[in-house]
């Protein structure tokens, strides 16, 4: 597969809607009902790096990280991807994105991901380790798990 097709860059405002509609398609196979308005909210008040990616200009994944130096953290926040765009390498893309990102970033030791059990997986393969999991913390069925991966630098 390549990637040249793929287009990653910052969140604009104008995508929300976009991005709305993508946490939809997600829902709730991925997330639950009631998280579309955390999610709005992210989006108008708690975003420091957000992505997202396009295909022929259309954003089919997003994603962000949020910065917390004082604890040497940066979290990944609010990863999706469109369903039709799902296990092609889409999400991968995107979150090694981020993590080169904050491997550019000297005050960051530690990567944090706040997931679901439906997700942990995807974060697994790219060495993320559980350190903390919570039943039914997002909406019942839903966990809430937490995994870091220790940042490596050359």
């Amino acid at each position: 597969m390549t990637h040249s097709v793929y287009h990653i860059q910052a969140y604009q405002s104008n995508d929300k809607a976009r991005l709305l509609e993508l946490l939809a398609l997600n829902t709730p196979q991925y997330f639950a009902p009631e998280e579309a308005v955390d999610f709005a909210l992210y989006l108008d008040n708690l975003v420091d790096d957000y992505y997202t990616v396009s295909l022929n200009n259309t954003i089919i994944a997003c994603g962000g990280i949020n910065y917390f130096p004082n604890e040497r953290k940066a979290h990944i926040s609010w990863d999706m991807v469109h369903p039709n765009y799902q296990r092609q390498g889409i999400g991968t893309l995107l979150l090694q994105h981020r993590i080169n990102h904050i491997l550019s970033l000297p005050d960051i030791d530690t990567i944090i991901v706040n997931t679901s059990q439906l997700a942990q997986a995807f974060y697994a393969q790219l060495g993320f380790i559980k350190i903390y999991e919570e039943k039914n913390y997002w909406a019942e069925g839903i966990d809430l798990i937490r995994k870091q991966l220790l940042v490596k630098r050359d």
